[in-house]
């Protein structure tokens, strides 16, 4: 298999990379359409492909684009995984069932965020409950969205950043940030104020597909933290939780808590492990997210904040519009081979880790 041709160029040609793999290895295939269109004009889709025994009692499910952009990794690994010898591993006690593109419209544009500029990642809390609050975000707000690019407008926004991170430290910024914060549609990071169409069909599937069995392996594909081309293995809940415990004992040391202090993530709310546990309540989900890196930190977050930036204030059409789509789409996605190949060979190397793990639970 050659891995590189696992890996796409655009939204609409992962997905047709995807669908096709599915279908060769005799998967079966269901589509829930967005609404909306890509930037082409073309179709938005979520596309669910499951292979081997239905009605397993185990099941092992891949997500990708739960970060829109970040599909094009999880992508060329669950095309991999469908065209490799994996499927044919899976014997009759393992289902696998694959999620490809869980937010479509930001895959499709090259956006972190949903079509409502919502970070999917942080939009599975209650919304019937008083919202999280994220004081620190609130302080940051003004800098991280400055009315112009360039200018003393952003001069001004970065030196207040700077004076955030000399007084409170560096770790503390990158709390505030990705934490999650539910006071600023038009910023960095935004949780909601509503479920989104794509958790509401992350939602179904779960609750469709997970229905009945008694174990879950979960492993959601994430890019943008980390050391270039190395996937960390996150895992929500501290030391000795369930979850926690039960990826240890899959992943060994390399599966790393947020919680526990150990990872390159800082602890988020309403992350989507939280769609996994309330929609199957009665199985034992074992859930992590692989995170592989890209460019150093500063240049993601700098990305990042262009493209939020460009989302409120700019034109995409231009070429400064153009030029901070090419940085953000740098600090997702290594164009590079050795890249996609690091990315193929550790998510195989994860998929039969959780295989086993399964096997054995």
């Amino acid at each position: 298999m050659d891995v590189v041709k696992c890996f796409a160029q655009t939204y609409a040609e992962a997905r047709g990379l995807f669908l096709s793999a599915a279908r060769d290895a005799g998967a079966v295939v269901e589509t829930i359409h967005h609404p909306l269109l890509g930037p082409a004009g073309e179709e938005l889709a979520t596309d669910v492909a499951l292979s081997g025994n239905p009605e397993a009692a185990k099941l092992l499910i891949t997500s990708s684009g739960t970060h829109g952009i970040e599909g094009f990794c999880g992508s060329g690994a669950q095309v991999g995984l469908l065209r490799s010898d994996f499927v044919e591993s899976l014997g009759e006690d393992v289902a696998l069932l694959q999620i490809h593109a869980q937010n479509p419209h930001g895959f499709a544009h090259e956006r972190r965020v949903t079509e409502d500029n919502v970070d999917l990642n942080r939009n599975f809390i209650d919304f019937d409950a008083p919202l999280p609050q994220n004081p620190g975000y609130d302080e940051l707000h003004d800098f991280l969205v400055p009315a112009a690019w360039d200018g003393p407008a952003r001069e001004a926004a970065d030196a207040g950043l700077q004076a955030f991170i000399a007084e409170k430290g560096l770790w503390a910024f990158q709390e505030a940030l990705s934490f999650g914060q539910y006071s600023h549609p038009d910023g960095l990071y935004f949780g909601g104020r509503a479920p989104t169409w794509s958790r509401r069909t992350i939602s179904g599937i779960v609750e469709h597909f997970g229905a009945g069995r008694s174990d879950v392996g979960v492993i959601d594909f994430h890019s943008g933290l980390g050391p270039r081309g190395f996937g960390e293995l996150i895992v929500t809940g501290g030391a000795h939780s369930d979850n926690y415990d039960r990826a240890r004992a899959w992943y060994g040391e390399d599966a790393k808590s947020p919680e526990a202090g150990d990872s390159v993530s800082a602890v988020v709310s309403g992350s989507l492990d939280e769609g996994y546990l309330n929609g199957l309540p009665d199985a034992r989900v074992t859930f992590i997210a692989i995170e592989y890196g890209t460019l150093a930190p500063v240049e993601v977050m700098e990305a990042l904040q262009a493209d939020n930036w460009l989302y409120v204030h700019g034109e995409v059409a231009s070429e400064q519009g153009r030029a901070i789509k090419q940085r953000i789409r740098a600090a997702f996605y290594g164009e590079e081979p050795k890249w996609k190949q690091d990315i193929w060979r550790r998510a195989d190397e994860i998929a039969r880790k959780a295989l086993a793990g399964l096997r054995g639970a």
